[in-house]
Protein backbone atom coordinates (compact mmCIF):
# COMPACT_ATOMS: atom_id res chain seq x y z
CA UNK A 1 0.00 0.00 0.00
CA UNK A 2 2.78 2.40 0.94
CA UNK A 3 4.60 1.50 -2.28
CA UNK A 4 1.53 2.36 -4.32
CA UNK A 5 1.27 5.75 -2.66
CA UNK A 6 4.94 6.46 -3.36
CA UNK A 7 4.46 5.36 -6.93
CA UNK A 8 1.53 7.77 -7.22
CA UNK A 9 3.55 10.66 -5.82
CA UNK A 10 6.33 9.89 -8.21
CA UNK A 11 3.93 9.99 -11.10
CA UNK A 12 2.56 13.35 -9.97
CA UNK A 13 6.06 14.74 -9.61
CA UNK A 14 7.01 13.54 -13.05
CA UNK A 15 3.87 15.06 -14.50
CA UNK A 16 4.64 18.37 -12.85
CA UNK A 17 8.19 18.29 -14.22
CA UNK A 18 6.95 17.44 -17.68
CA UNK A 19 4.36 20.19 -17.55
CA UNK A 20 6.99 22.66 -16.37
CA UNK A 21 9.17 21.88 -19.38
CA UNK A 22 6.42 23.13 -21.69
CA UNK A 23 6.14 26.62 -20.05
CA UNK A 24 8.70 29.40 -19.76
CA UNK A 25 9.67 30.97 -16.44
CA UNK A 26 8.08 34.34 -15.71
CA UNK A 27 11.47 36.05 -15.93
CA UNK A 28 11.90 34.84 -19.51
CA UNK A 29 8.47 36.12 -20.51
CA UNK A 30 9.20 39.46 -18.90
CA UNK A 31 12.50 39.76 -20.75
CA UNK A 32 10.78 39.01 -24.08
CA UNK A 33 8.07 41.59 -23.31
CA UNK A 34 10.72 44.23 -22.66
CA UNK A 35 12.47 43.35 -25.92
CA UNK A 36 9.18 43.63 -27.83
CA UNK A 37 8.38 46.97 -26.22
CA UNK A 38 11.86 48.31 -27.00
CA UNK A 39 11.54 47.17 -30.61
CA UNK A 40 8.14 48.85 -30.97
CA UNK A 41 9.47 52.05 -29.40
CA UNK A 42 12.44 52.05 -31.76
CA UNK A 43 10.17 51.51 -34.76
CA UNK A 44 7.82 54.28 -33.64
CA UNK A 45 10.69 56.72 -33.20
CA UNK A 46 12.13 55.77 -36.60
CA UNK A 47 8.75 56.51 -38.20
CA UNK A 48 8.59 59.90 -36.45
CA UNK A 49 12.11 60.76 -37.56
CA UNK A 50 11.25 59.81 -41.15
CA UNK A 51 8.12 61.96 -41.09
CA UNK A 52 10.00 64.91 -39.58
CA UNK A 53 12.64 64.66 -42.29
CA UNK A 54 10.00 64.47 -45.03
CA UNK A 55 8.40 67.77 -43.97
CA UNK A 56 11.77 69.34 -43.06
CA UNK A 57 10.56 70.00 -39.53
CA UNK A 58 12.41 72.68 -37.61
CA UNK A 59 10.87 73.23 -34.20
CA UNK A 60 13.81 75.34 -33.12
CA UNK A 61 12.93 77.89 -35.80
CA UNK A 62 11.47 81.38 -35.40
CA UNK A 63 7.79 82.21 -34.93
CA UNK A 64 6.16 85.44 -36.13
CA UNK A 65 4.11 87.04 -33.36
CA UNK A 66 2.05 89.69 -35.13
CA UNK A 67 0.85 92.79 -33.30
CA UNK A 68 -2.46 94.42 -34.28
CA UNK A 69 -4.36 97.34 -32.79
CA UNK A 70 -7.45 98.89 -34.39
CA UNK A 71 -9.21 97.49 -37.46
CA UNK A 72 -10.93 100.57 -38.90
CA UNK A 73 -12.20 101.65 -42.37
CA UNK A 74 -9.89 104.68 -42.47
CA UNK A 75 -6.57 103.99 -40.72
CA UNK A 76 -5.29 107.08 -38.92
CA UNK A 77 -1.97 105.79 -37.60
CA UNK A 78 0.56 103.19 -38.68
CA UNK A 79 -0.85 100.93 -35.96
CA UNK A 80 -4.26 100.76 -37.67
CA UNK A 81 -5.30 98.29 -40.36
CA UNK A 82 -8.38 98.53 -42.54
CA UNK A 83 -10.69 95.49 -42.71
CA UNK A 84 -9.43 94.87 -46.25
CA UNK A 85 -5.79 95.05 -45.16
CA UNK A 86 -6.42 92.79 -42.18
CA UNK A 87 -8.19 90.20 -44.32
CA UNK A 88 -5.31 90.32 -46.82
CA UNK A 89 -2.86 89.80 -43.93
CA UNK A 90 -4.72 86.67 -42.85
CA UNK A 91 -5.11 85.29 -46.38
CA UNK A 92 -1.37 85.61 -46.91
CA UNK A 93 -0.81 83.56 -43.77
CA UNK A 94 -3.15 80.90 -45.13
CA UNK A 95 -1.32 80.78 -48.48
CA UNK A 96 2.06 80.44 -46.79
CA UNK A 97 0.93 77.57 -44.53
CA UNK A 98 0.76 79.46 -41.23
CA UNK A 99 -1.69 78.23 -38.59
CA UNK A 100 -2.62 80.50 -35.65
CA UNK A 101 -1.88 79.46 -32.07
CA UNK A 102 -2.40 81.54 -28.94
CA UNK A 103 0.40 83.24 -27.04
CA UNK A 104 -0.39 80.94 -24.08
CA UNK A 105 0.07 77.85 -26.27
CA UNK A 106 3.36 79.19 -27.57
CA UNK A 107 4.92 79.92 -24.18
CA UNK A 108 3.73 76.56 -22.82
CA UNK A 109 5.30 74.72 -25.77
CA UNK A 110 1.89 73.29 -26.75
CA UNK A 111 2.22 73.90 -30.47
CA UNK A 112 -0.26 71.45 -31.94
CA UNK A 113 -0.48 72.10 -35.68
CA UNK A 114 -0.27 69.81 -38.73
CA UNK A 115 3.06 68.54 -40.03
CA UNK A 116 4.75 70.93 -42.43
CA UNK A 117 2.80 73.96 -41.17
CA UNK A 118 4.15 77.01 -39.37
CA UNK A 119 2.74 78.61 -36.20
CA UNK A 120 1.81 82.27 -36.07
CA UNK A 121 0.54 84.21 -33.06
CA UNK A 122 -2.06 86.91 -33.72
CA UNK A 123 -2.10 89.46 -30.88
CA UNK A 124 -4.45 92.41 -30.42
CA UNK A 125 -3.64 95.26 -28.04
CA UNK A 126 -5.83 97.77 -26.18
CA UNK A 127 -9.21 95.93 -26.31
CA UNK A 128 -10.64 98.16 -29.04
CA UNK A 129 -14.32 97.82 -30.13
CA UNK A 130 -12.95 97.39 -33.66
CA UNK A 131 -11.55 94.06 -32.54
CA UNK A 132 -14.71 92.75 -30.90
CA UNK A 133 -18.25 94.14 -30.95
CA UNK A 134 -21.29 91.88 -30.68
CA UNK A 135 -24.68 92.60 -32.23
CA UNK A 136 -28.04 92.07 -30.51
CA UNK A 137 -27.88 88.37 -31.39
CA UNK A 138 -24.52 88.00 -29.68
CA UNK A 139 -22.69 87.58 -33.00
CA UNK A 140 -19.55 89.53 -34.03
CA UNK A 141 -20.23 92.75 -35.87
CA UNK A 142 -19.18 92.77 -39.54
CA UNK A 143 -15.62 93.98 -40.24
CA UNK A 144 -14.44 93.56 -36.66
CA UNK A 145 -11.25 91.55 -36.22
CA UNK A 146 -13.01 88.44 -34.88
CA UNK A 147 -15.62 88.53 -37.66
CA UNK A 148 -12.92 88.72 -40.34
CA UNK A 149 -10.96 85.90 -38.70
CA UNK A 150 -14.07 83.71 -38.73
CA UNK A 151 -14.75 84.60 -42.36
CA UNK A 152 -11.25 83.54 -43.39
CA UNK A 153 -11.48 80.34 -41.33
CA UNK A 154 -14.83 79.42 -42.93
CA UNK A 155 -13.27 79.82 -46.38
CA UNK A 156 -10.22 77.74 -45.45
CA UNK A 157 -11.04 74.59 -43.43
CA UNK A 158 -8.22 73.70 -41.05
CA UNK A 159 -7.19 77.30 -40.50
CA UNK A 160 -7.96 78.24 -36.90
CA UNK A 161 -9.48 81.62 -35.97
CA UNK A 162 -7.36 82.02 -32.83
CA UNK A 163 -6.16 85.28 -31.36
CA UNK A 164 -4.73 86.64 -28.13
CA UNK A 165 -6.50 89.79 -26.94
CA UNK A 166 -4.55 91.97 -24.53
CA UNK A 167 -7.10 93.75 -22.41
CA UNK A 168 -7.07 97.09 -20.58
CA UNK A 169 -9.85 98.54 -18.44
CA UNK A 170 -11.46 99.98 -21.61
CA UNK A 171 -12.87 96.49 -22.23
CA UNK A 172 -13.85 96.88 -25.90
CA UNK A 173 -15.66 100.14 -25.15
CA UNK A 174 -17.96 98.61 -22.54
CA UNK A 175 -18.45 100.13 -19.10
CA UNK A 176 -21.30 97.99 -17.74
CA UNK A 177 -20.03 94.93 -15.86
CA UNK A 178 -22.46 92.52 -17.55
CA UNK A 179 -21.43 93.74 -21.00
CA UNK A 180 -17.75 93.47 -20.13
CA UNK A 181 -18.31 89.90 -18.98
CA UNK A 182 -20.14 89.13 -22.24
CA UNK A 183 -17.14 90.30 -24.27
CA UNK A 184 -14.58 88.28 -22.32
CA UNK A 185 -16.73 85.15 -22.12
CA UNK A 186 -17.35 85.30 -25.88
CA UNK A 187 -13.59 85.32 -26.48
CA UNK A 188 -13.05 82.48 -24.03
CA UNK A 189 -15.88 80.35 -25.45
CA UNK A 190 -14.64 80.80 -29.02
CA UNK A 191 -11.06 79.62 -28.53
CA UNK A 192 -9.34 82.97 -28.09
CA UNK A 193 -6.95 83.92 -25.31
CA UNK A 194 -7.50 86.79 -22.88
CA UNK A 195 -4.20 88.45 -21.94
CA UNK A 196 -3.07 91.22 -19.59
CA UNK A 197 -2.18 94.67 -20.96
CA UNK A 198 -2.23 96.56 -17.62
CA UNK A 199 -5.19 98.52 -16.34
CA UNK A 200 -4.32 101.98 -17.70
CA UNK A 201 -1.79 101.21 -20.43
CA UNK A 202 0.98 103.01 -18.55
CA UNK A 203 4.63 102.80 -19.49
CA UNK A 204 6.05 100.52 -16.78
CA UNK A 205 9.66 101.60 -17.29
CA UNK A 206 10.90 103.62 -14.32
CA UNK A 207 7.87 102.91 -12.13
CA UNK A 208 8.09 101.47 -8.63
CA UNK A 209 7.49 97.82 -7.88
CA UNK A 210 4.17 98.74 -6.23
CA UNK A 211 2.98 100.74 -9.26
CA UNK A 212 3.85 97.87 -11.59
CA UNK A 213 2.04 95.34 -9.40
CA UNK A 214 -1.00 97.60 -9.09
CA UNK A 215 -1.29 98.15 -12.85
CA UNK A 216 -0.94 94.49 -13.73
CA UNK A 217 -2.75 93.05 -10.72
CA UNK A 218 -5.80 95.32 -11.00
CA UNK A 219 -6.71 94.25 -14.53
CA UNK A 220 -5.81 90.62 -13.76
CA UNK A 221 -8.32 90.61 -10.91
CA UNK A 222 -10.95 92.28 -13.10
CA UNK A 223 -10.50 89.74 -15.90
CA UNK A 224 -10.74 86.85 -13.44
CA UNK A 225 -13.87 88.26 -11.79
CA UNK A 226 -15.61 88.73 -15.14
CA UNK A 227 -14.56 85.58 -16.99
CA UNK A 228 -13.04 83.18 -14.42
CA UNK A 229 -9.79 83.44 -16.34
CA UNK A 230 -6.31 84.08 -15.01
CA UNK A 231 -4.17 85.50 -17.83
CA UNK A 232 -0.96 83.56 -18.42
CA UNK A 233 0.66 86.11 -20.75
CA UNK A 234 1.09 89.87 -20.75
CA UNK A 235 1.82 92.40 -23.50
CA UNK A 236 3.87 95.23 -22.04
CA UNK A 237 2.58 98.72 -23.00
CA UNK A 238 4.93 100.33 -25.53
CA UNK A 239 7.02 97.16 -25.28
CA UNK A 240 8.83 98.52 -22.24
CA UNK A 241 9.87 96.22 -19.41
CA UNK A 242 9.84 97.47 -15.80
CA UNK A 243 13.12 98.10 -13.97
CA UNK A 244 13.20 94.42 -13.06
CA UNK A 245 11.61 92.35 -15.79
CA UNK A 246 10.45 89.69 -13.31
CA UNK A 247 7.99 92.25 -11.87
CA UNK A 248 5.89 91.79 -15.00
CA UNK A 249 5.99 88.02 -14.70
CA UNK A 250 4.99 87.46 -11.07
CA UNK A 251 3.00 89.45 -8.53
CA UNK A 252 0.45 89.00 -5.76
CA UNK A 253 -2.44 88.65 -8.22
CA UNK A 254 -0.74 87.27 -11.32
CA UNK A 255 1.70 84.64 -12.52
CA UNK A 256 2.62 84.96 -16.19
CA UNK A 257 4.47 82.40 -18.29
CA UNK A 258 5.37 84.95 -20.95
CA UNK A 259 5.77 88.69 -21.41
CA UNK A 260 5.56 90.13 -24.94
CA UNK A 261 7.36 93.20 -26.20
CA UNK A 262 6.73 95.41 -29.24
CA UNK A 263 9.98 94.56 -30.95
CA UNK A 264 10.96 94.16 -34.54
CA UNK A 265 11.86 90.51 -35.02
CA UNK A 266 10.24 87.08 -35.11
CA UNK A 267 10.32 85.27 -31.77
CA UNK A 268 12.60 82.35 -30.89
CA UNK A 269 10.83 79.03 -30.38
CA UNK A 270 10.14 78.21 -26.72
CA UNK A 271 12.46 75.20 -27.11
CA UNK A 272 15.41 77.32 -28.23
CA UNK A 273 18.26 78.53 -26.01
CA UNK A 274 17.71 82.07 -27.27
CA UNK A 275 14.14 82.12 -25.92
CA UNK A 276 13.48 84.58 -23.06
CA UNK A 277 10.02 84.19 -21.53
CA UNK A 278 10.22 87.65 -19.95
CA UNK A 279 10.96 89.40 -23.25
CA UNK A 280 9.33 87.84 -26.31
CA UNK A 281 9.49 90.06 -29.42
CA UNK A 282 6.55 90.83 -31.65
CA UNK A 283 6.22 92.22 -35.17
CA UNK A 284 4.07 95.19 -36.09
CA UNK A 285 1.53 94.34 -38.80
CA UNK A 286 2.35 96.75 -41.61
CA UNK A 287 3.30 97.02 -45.28
CA UNK A 288 6.89 97.63 -46.43
CA UNK A 289 7.01 101.40 -45.99
CA UNK A 290 9.51 103.59 -44.15
CA UNK A 291 11.00 101.74 -41.19
CA UNK A 292 8.55 98.95 -41.96
CA UNK A 293 10.40 98.23 -45.19
CA UNK A 294 12.68 96.16 -42.97
CA UNK A 295 11.12 95.65 -39.57
CA UNK A 296 7.35 94.96 -39.92
CA UNK A 297 5.21 91.98 -40.84
CA UNK A 298 5.38 92.07 -44.64
CA UNK A 299 9.16 92.37 -44.60
CA UNK A 300 9.68 89.62 -42.02
CA UNK A 301 7.26 87.21 -43.69
CA UNK A 302 9.14 87.76 -46.95
CA UNK A 303 12.41 87.00 -45.13
CA UNK A 304 11.09 83.84 -43.48
CA UNK A 305 9.79 82.63 -46.84
CA UNK A 306 13.22 83.15 -48.41
CA UNK A 307 14.96 81.52 -45.43
CA UNK A 308 12.83 78.46 -44.62
CA UNK A 309 15.63 76.94 -42.52
CA UNK A 310 15.13 79.79 -40.04
CA UNK A 311 11.35 79.34 -39.75
CA UNK A 312 9.52 77.08 -37.30
CA UNK A 313 8.08 74.10 -39.17
CA UNK A 314 6.03 71.52 -37.28
CA UNK A 315 6.49 67.75 -37.36
CA UNK A 316 2.82 67.34 -36.43
CA UNK A 317 3.49 65.89 -32.97
CA UNK A 318 3.20 68.34 -30.02
CA UNK A 319 5.05 65.86 -27.78
CA UNK A 320 8.34 66.08 -29.66
CA UNK A 321 10.80 68.78 -30.73
CA UNK A 322 12.03 67.84 -34.20
CA UNK A 323 14.94 69.57 -35.93
CA UNK A 324 17.90 68.89 -38.26
CA UNK A 325 20.82 67.38 -36.33
CA UNK A 326 23.09 70.35 -36.98
CA UNK A 327 20.74 72.53 -34.90
CA UNK A 328 21.18 70.37 -31.78
CA UNK A 329 23.38 72.94 -29.95
CA UNK A 330 20.42 75.36 -29.89
CA UNK A 331 18.06 73.05 -27.96
CA UNK A 332 17.27 74.02 -24.37
CA UNK A 333 18.34 71.27 -21.98
CA UNK A 334 14.91 71.17 -20.34
CA UNK A 335 13.51 69.74 -23.59
CA UNK A 336 16.09 66.98 -24.06
CA UNK A 337 13.50 64.25 -23.50
CA UNK A 338 11.34 65.77 -26.27
CA UNK A 339 14.28 65.85 -28.71
CA UNK A 340 13.81 64.32 -32.16
CA UNK A 341 16.84 65.13 -34.37
CA UNK A 342 17.02 63.79 -37.92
Amino acid sequence: MRLRMLSGLGALTAAAILTGCDSQPDTTKLAETKVDAAAKLKATKAAKVKKAAQVRANELGQIPVLMFHRIVPKPQTTDDRSPQQFKADLERLVREDYVPITAAEMVAGKIDIPAGKHPVVLTFDDSSPSQLTLNQMGEPQKDTAVAIMKEVADAHPGWKPKGTFYVTRDMFGKTVREEQAQMLLWLKDNGHEIGNHTSDHLNLRGRSHKEVEDQIGKIAAQINALSYTKPTTIALPYGNQPNKKDWAMRGKLYNHQGAFLAGYTPAPAPFSKSYDAAGIPRIKAMDKKGDCAQFCSHAWLDWLKKNPDMRYTSDGDPRTVAYPKYKAPYLRKSFTTWSLPY
